[in-house]
């Protein structure tokens, strides 16, 4: 009766949500009343935002938090951080330019041992996915870049250029489920021999050539090429898994991780790593928590947004 009765609550209006409509940001947290149920964030509380993104979950974050909160929020995209600090301008938020797997050594750093609550949005800011230059989208020419952090690593470009056939056969398979993978590489070996391959509107005519587009579904072909670049340009999924390993030793007893993801490779990782650990974390959500209808309505991100949130049960030894 609580589960059914807390979904009939009104979504949060925007500034609710954290969301400053003065700002002009475009981004908007996906499950906000979601996050705030599982997590129940108290006053006093020592919270971490693992990736802050636009500012929209820490600003909520903070708000439950106080008087006497602590908010840590971290992003391996300065350009993210700059946005948040204007969503959220309070000098008493602790914001730090790292990626989430580096949450230990960040407490170890701040002096603080353990906090009570850890969230992570796997997803990307509207804001940063728009902007040609970074390279995630294909809908604008841009440079061929897509990392998370540009202080760091080879973009896409240099990835595509080094690596052989195959390696790129097998990042387009297991990252994008892409049924042509192998023959989507072949075309980029084959052109790369002619001419560089530097920008994302190259790159996704490249894959058109490649990849019929499927009768009645409106997913563009490069679609899942550009998923799995990003993906293995990043380690994402490497960090993910170190930064679900990391999790207990950062927690108080008690104390409650939630994880968005958005792809089913993620979810499956945050779902066998919450239950490979059954002495230490408690699962609460068996299925993963999914946004209602008005929300996708009004936010089509959220459509694939799921939530699944798991509680310390004992200290690791």
């Amino acid at each position: 009766m609580l589960l059914r009765f807390f979904f009939c609550i009104p979504p949060l209006s925007l500034r609710e949500r954290g969301v400053n409509p003065e700002r002009n940001l475009v981004h908007i947290p996906v499950l906000p009343t979601e996050v705030l149920h599982w997590l129940a964030s108290q006053p006093g509380q020592t919270i971490v935002d693992a990736t802050a993104g636009a500012g929209g979950h820490a600003a909520l974050l903070w708000q439950r938090i106080q008087p006497g909160g602590t908010l840590i929020a971290l992003d391996q995209d300065p350009s993210m951080l700059a946005i948040a600090k204007q969503q959220l301008a309070d000098p008493r938020v602790i914001w730090v330019h790292r990626n989430f797997e580096d949450l230990p050594s960040v407490l170890d750093d701040l002096k603080i041992p353990t906090v009570d609550a850890i969230l992570a949005d796997l997803g990307f800011a509207s804001d940063q996915m728009s902007d040609p230059q970074r390279g995630f989208s294909f809908q604008t020419d841009g440079p061929l870049d897509m990392r998370l952090d540009p202080t760091r690593g080879e973009p896409v470009s240099a990835l595509i250029r080094r690596l052989t056939e195959k390696d790129l056969a097998d990042i387009f398979w297991q990252y994008g489920q892409e049924r042509f993978s192998r023959r989507v590489a072949r075309v980029i070996v084959e052109t790369r021999k002619k001419t560089s391959i530097a920008t994302t509107g190259q790159l996704a005519e490249l894959v058109c050539r490649c990849v019929p587009r499927s009768k009645g579904h409106s997913i563009h072909p490069a679609t899942r090429v550009f998923q799995a670049l990003r993906i293995a340009i990043n380690d994402e999924l490497g960090a993910l898994e170190r930064f679900l390993q990391a999790v207990p030793d950062c927690l108080n007893p008690g104390g409650k991780v939630a994880v968005i993801s958005f792809h089913s490779l993620e979810d499956r990782m945050v779902k066998q790593a919450f239950r490979k650990m059954p002495t230490l974390i408690k699962e609460l959500t068996r299925k993963p928590v999914q946004a209602g209808d008005e929300e996708t309505r009004n936010n089509s991100r959220a459509r694939s947004a799921k939530l699944r949130v798991a509680e310390l049960v004992v200290r690791s030894p």
